[in-house]
C-alpha cells in the first residue's frame, strides 16, 4: 500500500500534467491573428509618424532624399530604372535590387498599385520609403514569400525615367 503522502504528490503532478495538456489545447484553438485588423492598427500608428505623407488612396510614404525639382516625372507607359527593397513588417526583406547590386528596369502601369502611384509622383534622384496598404500591394492573395493582406514597406530609389516612344503611350 502507499503512503498517503506519495499519493498527494501523485494527484499534483496528475492535475500539473492535466493544467499544462488542458492550456496546450486552448492555445491550439486560439484564433490566429487577423492579417486585416493588424494591417490596419499598423498604418493607423504610422499615419501619425513624423514625415509621413498619405495619399487619397491610402498609400503611405516619407521621402528620405529628393532629387531635381525639374526632373522628369514617369507616366504609366514609361520604363523606370529603380533600386528598391521589400520588406514584410517583421523586417524579413523578401526582394532587393540593392542585395543584387543591379538596378531594375519595370514598366510603371505593370507594376503593383502602390508603386505605379508613387513612381508617378517621384522625380529622378528621388528615394522614398512607401508603406503599402494590402489594397496597394497583393491584396489578399499574397505572393511568394507575402503572405494575403500584408503590408509592404520598400525602400525605392528612383535612378531615372525611359519615356514610352511615343507621347500618345505617355499616359
Amino acid at each position: 500500500m502507499s503512503a498517503p503522502g506519495s499519493i498527494r504528490s501523485s494527484r499534483r503532478a496528475l492535475l500539473a500534467v492535466i493544467g499544462v495538456l488542458a492550456l496546450g489545447a486552448c492555445a491550439r484553438h486560439q484564433p490566429a491573428p487577423d492579417p486585416s485588423a493588424m494591417a490596419t492598427a499598423f498604418l493607423a500608428r504610422n499615419a501619425g509618424a513624423p514625415g509621413i505623407h498619405i495619399t487619397s488612396s491610402g498609400l503611405q510614404y516619407r521621402i528620405l532624399r529628393s532629387g531635381p525639382p525639374d526632373g522628369l516625372a514617369p507616366k504609366g507607359a514609361d520604363e523606370v530604372k529603380v533600386n528598391y527593397e521589400g520588406k514584410l513588417l517583421d523586417g524579413e526583406v523578401f526582394d532587393s535590387s540593392f542585395e543584387r547590386g543591379t538596378p531594375a528596369v519595370l514598366t510603371v502601369r505593370g507594376l503593383i498599385p502602390g508603386w505605379t502611384q508613387a513612381l508617378q509622383m517621384m522625380r529622378p534622384g528621388d528615394e522614398w520609403q512607401l508603406f503599402l496598404p494590402p489594397a496597394l500591394g497583393y491584396v489578399a492573395k499574397g505572393a511568394g514569400p507575402i503572405p494575403p493582406g500584408a503590408v509592404l514597406v520598400f525602400r525605392i530609389e528612383l535612378i531615372g525615367v525611359l519615356p514610352a516612344a511615343s507621347p500618345i503611350g505617355r499616359g
